[in-house]
C-alpha cells in the first residue's frame, strides 16, 4: 500500500465535484492523496488512504487450559443419527 503523501496538504473538493468523480478521487486516495470534502466553506468529510492499524501480537497458547471439550463431543445421539440417515428411530 502506498505511503501517504506527507508533504502535500489535503486537496479541497466541493460535494458536487466529489460526487461527480468519486471513482477518480478514490483512485487518488489509494495512491496516497487526501481530500477535504467541502460544502459552503465547511469541511464535511476527510477522505484519504487507510491508516495502518497495529495488529495485536499473536500469543500462541494463550488459551491453553481455558478451553474444555466435552467427553461426548463426537458422539451423535441415536435418534439424530437415524434422522440424518433417513431412518425412523
Amino acid at each position: 500500500m502506498p505511503e501517504p503523501l506527507q508533504d502535500k496538504p489535503p486537496q479541497r473538493v466541493g460535494v458536487r465535484e466529489f460526487r461527480g468523480n468519486l471513482t477518480g478521487f478514490l483512485r487518488q486516495a489509494r495512491q496516497g492523496q487526501s481530500f477535504l470534502v467541502m460544502s459552503h466553506d465547511e469541511v464535511l468529510a476527510e477522505v484519504g488512504p487507510p491508516r495502518q492499524m497495529a495488529r495485536p501480537k499473536r500469543r500462541p497458547g494463550a488459551l491453553r487450559g481455558k478451553i474444555r471439550i466435552a467427553h461426548d463431543f463426537d458422539v451423535l445421539p441415536a435418534d439424530l443419527l437415524a434422522a440424518m440417515e433417513g431412518e425412523e428411530a
